[in-house]
């Protein structure tokens, strides 16, 4: 059912279809915008905050609801839409993509479904990896063959590559070591457009070694492309531009969004965690764990010297996405998580979500299942007639006769996510050598602020910060987002590092490129390991125009990096150097330190505060005062 049909949900007015901003007189205004689970979260230059719940039939529903319902003027046409999306992960999880077909050189069809040799759990001898998205029929050969340095040993033979066939509606192509010379690459994706065929090719999205998470990774994008793309360009009339942040916390076009969707799979929680690290470092931590807890998941994140730890790679559905992003650790916990009773008498919470429609029971929706959002509720923590999103009221009774239907305490249900949502932390944290102590966290998303507190409780963590908006916090993170391009190129001789400089500067010349622009700042890094390791380190070097690569530096600084990473380094050990990486970012639009901040007052648990777009819990023990950048402070209060 579409969401415009649900219970209450606003109505989309007639020709909304097309663009309902069509004054071009006006001032136009730039607006981030956040599509989660259960609620779109809307944010503008200006300050003004927008909650409207999610459509999971049509996103781009919610969206133009949330542009209606800015309250100083909903017709205000828009310059600039910055937008993090769900689409893409959904698609994933869901598996709704589009059918496809891998080329592959000749005698790799398998590799997809060989993977690795290691289990997606150790000790559970039942558990299986995901169904690959491409099936054997649809998996096709073509002969040509490079040796690992990219020299050609058999030339490229796109005669022998057969008819794909007509039910596929995207074709991925991933040939041996095309990420070194893609020459045979091109040419045979260059056969397959010519046959009318929409093709992702390797070296376009993920030109690193590694022969398997190469192959996933353009299959995803394949896999992803077309629906990504119909979902764009329904927001097309929506704004001037639309831009679409990356899972490495940048803003890219929406074109080059639609073609690259396999980009966005952390899409939303990459600009809450840009902005929470900003706000960590106004009010004054530098050091921190971003914790987001929207409707549907929680997302975690480590930030050392008010930067956000970067990612190689990531696990998505089970399989392995190789683009970069942010370090982002995600469990299925949050407010719509539903509890229940597993077949052994343990209470078990999420990773299944009652999401926006019909939502907690509270909602008043139709829903029955008890969720984090009901314990809250009857709990006290959220008041009946707190304002979430565009519900006019909660229902109370409906909370208490969930809980009480499935025999669960709220108290219980609450410890329960806590303990998962604390686990999340010290995977990022105690498991890399962090201690917890000495970290800030920063709470944010429609229910972080409600569970902080009993976080850093039982992490032993001394501050908890909660934003200004901090119920909106992604949204921020892509308003205050820059245009940024990151690109990646694999090193085809690790012992020798001669050329990496140079090399380098080219890269970092092609990122500025595709920032286009007023390119402010391209980054570099490599990817670099001891001989004999099976991983690797990303080792940054600052800015391109300024770094000094030479084999000397990258020894001393790689040995930093393994020290810091692993407690030891390995002084007469040579060094491979595997991938060279460039970032660059153009001017920020509007700084996050620009927008307009709120009061805050000095309050002393236990106290509840009811936000606009969030709701504070304070327990006994902290008290909370104003901080930088307008958020709230909260520690365990001294006693004498």
């Amino acid at each position: 059912m579409n969401g415009d049909a649900m219970g209450d949900a606003p109505k989309v007015p007639p020709g909304s279809e097309g663009r309902i901003y069509a004054d071009e007189g006006q001032p136009r205004s730039i607006v981030g915008t956040d599509t989660g689970g259960t609620f779109t979260d809307l944010v503008t230059a200006s300050g003004e905050v927008v909650k409207v719940s999610s459509d999971p039939q049509d996103p781009s529903n919610a969206l133009r609801r949330a542009l209606l319902a800015r309250p100083r003027n909903p017709t205000e046409p828009v310059a600039v839409l910055a937008h993090g999306t769900t689409v893409a992960t959904n698609a994933l999880l869901e598996r709704r993509g589009a059918t496809v077909a891998l080329v592959t050189t000749s005698g790799f069809e398998d590799v997809v479904e060989i993977a690795r040799q290691d289990r997606p759990s150790l000790y559970d001898a039942l558990v299986d990896r995901p169904e690959p998205l491409v099936p054997r029929r649809w998996r096709y050969g073509v002969a040509g063959r490079l040796d690992a340095t990219g020299k050609e040993l058999e030339p490229c033979d796109v005669g022998t590559l057969a008819p794909i066939d007509p039910a596929v509606a995207a074709v991925a192509v991933c040939l041996h070591h095309s990420d070194l010379e893609p020459a045979h690459e091109q040419q045979v994706a260059e056969e397959l457009r010519r046959r009318g065929h929409d093709v992702t090719a390797s070296h376009e999205v993920s030109p690193e070694f590694r022969e398997y998470e190469r192959t996933v990774t353009t299959v995803i994008n394949a896999y992803l492309r077309p629906l990504c793309r119909g979902y764009l360009s329904r927001l097309a009339f929506l704004a001037d531009e639309i831009r679409v942040m990356t899972s490495a916390g940048g803003l890219i076009g929406a074109e080059e969004a639609a073609n690259r969707p396999v980009a966005l799979l952390l899409s939303g929680p990459a600009g809450g965690v840009r902005a929470a690290a900003q706000a960590a470092v106004a009010a004054g931590f530098a050091d921190a764990v971003t914790f987001d807890m929207g409707g549907t998941s929680t997302d975690v994140c480590l930030v050392l010297d008010g930067a956000p730890e970067p990612a190689a790679w990531r696990e998505v559905a089970g399989f392995a996405v190789r683009v970069p992003s942010l370090d982002v650790h995600s469990i299925g916990a949050g407010g719509g998580s539903v509890a229940s009773i597993d077949p052994g008498g343990a209470l078990q919470v999420g990773p299944r979500s009652a999401g926006a429609w019909p939502g907690p029971a509270c909602y008043g929706r139709g829903g029955v299942e008890p969720t984090v959002t009901d314990a809250n509720v009857v709990l006290g923590r959220i008041a009946p007639t707190a304002r979430l999103g565009d519900l006019a009221r909660l229902d109370l009774a409906a909370a208490r006769s969930a809980l009480d239907g499935a025999g669960i305490a709220a108290a219980d249900l609450v410890a329960v996510v806590n303990a998962n949502m604390e686990q999340a932390i010290r995977q990022v944290t105690v498991e890399r050598g962090v201690d917890p102590a000495g970290l800030a966290l920063v709470a944010f998303g429609g229910a972080g602020p409600l569970h902080g507190c009993d976080l850093a409780d039982a992490l032993g963590m001394a501050v908890v910060v909660i934003p200004a908006r901090a119920g909106v916090l992604s949204a921020v993170g892509l308003l205050s987002a820059p245009r940024q391009r990151d690109l990646v190129r694999s090193w085809p001789a690790p012992n020798d590092h001669h050329g990496v400089a140079l090399a380098l500067a080219g890269l970092a010349a092609a990122a500025a490129t595709a920032v286009g622009g007023d390119a402010a700042l391209a980054e570099v890094a490599v990817d670099a390991r001891y001989r004999g390791q099976s991983h690797e380190l990303t080792v940054p070097f600052g800015p391109a125009g300024t770094a000094i690569v030479t084999p000397a530096t990258l020894a001393e600084a790689f040995a930093e990096r393994h020290r810091a990473f692993n407690g030891f380094d390995r002084p007469d050990a040579p060094i491979e150097v595997i991938a060279l990486r460039s970032r660059a970012s153009g001017a920020i639009p509007i700084r996050y330190e620009d927008l307009p901040t709120p009061s805050r007052p000095t309050v002393r648990g236990p106290a509840v505060l009811e936000e606009s777009d969030c709701t504070v819990w304070i327990p006994p023990g902290w008290v909370g005062e104003a901080g930088g950048g307008g958020a709230l402070v909260l520690r365990r209060e001294l006693h004498s």
